[in-house]
């Protein structure tokens, strides 16, 4: 049977221990100890300094030595297990192309593309439509930190024909996918080239480090990881003795929750995101578990698809937290229109999937074949699976939503069209 896949906070009962390598943990225990400019007052660290450590840590942490996707890794990703949800991603894009007047350039860029699987699919799409992107010159562009997972990527899509550091671009390698499409790697979105982009976020957001606040009778206090003084090398969590200066950047007034969490990382992205296609024109789909800022606590480990204590073992196991879209659509900061979070079910409904299954199912010769098509269907769309946890959410031009108004010709205008995913797909 498939591996699960990374459940939604609170669906999962209580969070298993683990042992495991005590590498990271002695390195975390040195750092603490030292109490150096890194950490806040006491040898204590902010979740979010524990968290950037435990997964991207140059020599420990989880992303740069392992990146468990998949059947053999720690958590399992909505391209894994069906390829119609990936199919139907490359079809928003183009119908989002198309409404756009078909610019003649189209750049897509994916964050943290996992394994390769979601540009796989979505290229297959775009080769499927060649006629409809013929006049239009198609470039691929990847933002990976991790050295492992981008040569799994390059196999996967060039089938391992890659040169590493091309002298013309800011990109660390680039290659050629298997349907003729360049494709460029880039440790950080600064350095993509500007044009005019499409954006993808699968399961990106929820892997950046938050802060964690908790409302106290002495007002905010962030919420710190240190050791305990009764366990050597027991790592727990702490209050802040007094304000921190996250504390006192990152609360909005108007918070009416108890515990918070925060990504400021999250934060600067939609702020640059939102700035390119403001400049450039595009859009960016983000696909990710979360919630609209309502949820509280959602920090959570994963380790062999099982809930893993967030504090037991650093390094080994994955960490995530619920990605609060409410925060997204205030550091886009008017620059772009926003659209979503809507449910995942709600999104591939309006996308087709269930014409796209039809298709599939009378396609498919062996009973094997169609069993597969409708466990991953059920996967994707059962609200008690991933249909009501993953949330999908975009930002688009201004002009996309909203026609500039033409005072002398009102008769001219032309109906928007809807935009697919979050309105029924009109493909004409």
């Amino acid at each position: 049977a498939p591996a699960v896949a990374r459940l939604c906070s609170g669906a999962a009962g209580e969070a298993a221990a683990a042992g495991g390598d005590g590498a990271m943990l002695r390195h975390l225990a040195r750092k603490l100890r030292a109490s150096g400019p890194v950490t806040v007052a006491g040898g204590r660290v902010t979740v979010a300094e524990y968290m950037r450590e435990a997964l991207t840590n140059p020599g420990q942490g989880y992303y740069t030595r392992r990146g468990g996707v998949g059947e053999s890794g720690d958590f399992i990703t909505s391209p894994e297990i069906s390829q119609v949800f990936g199919e139907l991603i490359g079809i928003w894009y183009i119908s989002e192309w198309m409404a756009m007047g078909k610019p003649n350039t189209f750049q897509l860029v994916e964050l943290g593309p996992g394994r390769g699987t979601l540009t796989e699919d979505i290229l297959r799409v775009f080769k499927q439509l060649a006629s409809v992107l013929s006049k239009c010159d198609v470039s691929v562009h990847l933002v990976e930190v991790s050295p492992k997972l981008s040569e799994i990527q390059a196999v996967m899509l060039t089938g391992g024909k890659v040169q590493p550091n091309p002298e013309d671009k800011s990109a660390y390698m680039k290659g050629v996918s298997k349907s003729g499409i360049p494709i460029f790697w880039y440790r950080d979105i600064q350095d993509v080239p500007p044009g005019y982009s499409f954006y993808l976020a699968h399961e990106f957001f929820d892997a950046l480090p938050i802060h964690k606040f908790q409302r106290t009778e002495k007002g905010w206090r962030e919420v710190l990881v240190d050791i305990d003084p009764e366990v050597p090398d027991k790592l727990r969590f702490v209050l802040s003795p007094s304000r921190t200066p996250a504390t006192q950047n990152f609360i909005q007034p108007e918070e009416t929750r108890d515990h918070v969490e925060v990504c400021p990382e999250a934060g600067v992205i939609v702020q640059r995101l939102a700035s390119r296609i403001e400049k450039d024109g595009g859009a960016a789909l983000v696909a990710d578990y979360g919630h609209d800022g309502t949820k509280t606590d959602t920090f959570r480990g994963f380790r062999n698809h099982k809930l893993h204590d967030v504090l037991s073992a650093p390094g080994t196991a994955d960490l995530t937290a619920d990605v609060d879209f409410s925060y997204l659509r205030k550091m886009a900061q008017g620059r772009t229109a926003t659209l979503g979070p809507i449910k995942q079910r709600e999104f591939l409904k309006n996308m087709g999937i269930d014409l796209r299954l039809q298709v599939l199912l009378q396609n498919s010769g062996d009973t094997a074949t169609r069993q597969q098509l409708l466990h991953s269907y059920d996967m994707l769309m059962n609200p008690e699976k991933m249909g009501d946890c993953f949330n999908f959410f975009a930002l688009l031009p201004h002009h996309r939503l909203v026609r500039p108004d033409k005072k002398d010709k009102p008769e001219s205008k032309s109906p928007l069209l809807p935009v697919a995913g979050f309105n029924e797909l009109l493909l004409k």
